[in-house]
């Protein structure tokens, strides 16, 4: 039924965005007639707009890749720096949790270490929607921000850094084996928001995949049970995408896709201070809405990103 539902909801799309030019085209072919230059004009804005909805349709009908229509787990962790840091990742966070909003998909907050003074360590948020891990894929890497620190008494310029992870939520057509031994689990007391109830007992847990290396960690509910299981879903994701993107490497070597998250593997620079411009280092995309971008503005860069992926495996079968 869910595909069923994907069909049908690309295929109206697609109907409707035909009607919408046809009625425009004849209202333009009569308004010419007419000589009615407010009506030629009205026509001609929503044709353009024709434009951009086919081109994003063309997009989302390239998000073809076995896990891209799945839900997605997006992680957000501070790099070294201390508060100002930790209050860019709390900044990114806000960013993909508002793009999703904009987006109509749903946000759940599954695990979060806060900051000694501001903002956050890490955390984990799910993302549930059509397609949101196909558009969300290539925010994975290492995000750069230059801005005067308001933790800094002597307003000085720094540099921050926090890497992003985007894995998807893999549903029961996807099998994913792990062996229970190789899996340390530990539990621990949940932090942060729920009040008493959540410090009471060693409701969070905490899964190392010892093969790979992969910490996951949820503390979303009270239940160590439903913890338990939200882990697991968590760490089959992160060994399946990790799986995934090795494939991709092998087929289309594309340097944004590496799994090693290093500062070297910067994808996207916000400067606050002392101009304003964000720039995706890989497609060149660049704007001066700074505060735009950091409001969930970011599907610019999103379908450029995207496009570039689906031309680099177009180059690739050419060659």
């Amino acid at each position: 039924m869910r595909e069923k539902n994907q069909l049908d909801s690309g295929l109206n799309g697609t109907r409707q965005l035909e009607r919408d030019m046809k009625d425009n085209l004849e209202l333009l072919e009569m308004a010419e007639a007419e000589g009615d230059q407010d009506m030629i004009t009205e026509a001609e804005t929503a044709l353009l707009g024709l434009k951009d909805r086919a081109a994003k349709m063309e997009l989302e009908s390239l998000l073809s890749g076995e896990a891209d229509a799945n839900d997605a787990f997006l992680e957000v962790n501070a790099g070294a720096g201390g508060t100002e840091a930790q209050d860019w990742a709390l900044i990114l966070l806000r960013m993909y949790t508002r793009w999703a909003e904009q987006h109509d998909y749903k946000v759940d907050l599954l695990d979060e270490t806060n900051g000694e003074e501001a903002g956050i360590k890490s955390a984990t948020i799910q993302i549930k929607g059509h397609n949101a891990y196909g558009w969300l894929k290539s925010e994975t890497g290492v995000h750069r921000l230059v801005r005067i620190s308001p933790f800094d008494s002597q307003a000085r310029r720094h540099t921050s850094f926090s890497s992003v992870s985007v894995t998807p939520v893999i549903d029961d057509k996807i099998n994913v084996e792990i062996n229970e031994k190789d899996v340390k689990v530990d539990t621990f007391r949940a932090s942060g928001a729920g009040g008493q109830h959540v410090n009471k007992t060693d409701s969070a847990v905490r899964f190392t995949h010892i093969p790979t290396g992969i910490v996951v960690s949820c503390q979303q509910e009270r239940s160590q049970h439903k913890n338990r299981a939200k882990a697991w879903d968590m760490l089959r994701a992160r060994i399946y995408e990790m799986e995934l993107r090795k494939r991709e490497e092998a087929a289309s070597a594309l340097e944004a896709t590496k799994t090693d998250i290093g500062w070297g593997h910067q994808i996207r620079s916000y400067v606050l201070q002392p101009y304003q411009m964000v720039k995706d280092l890989r497609t060149n995309v660049e704007t001066s809405d700074s505060a735009g971008v950091l409001n969930g503005d970011l599907d610019r860069f999103l379908q450029a990103a995207l496009a570039q992926r689906i031309q680099g495996h177009g180059d690739q079968q050419a060659g």
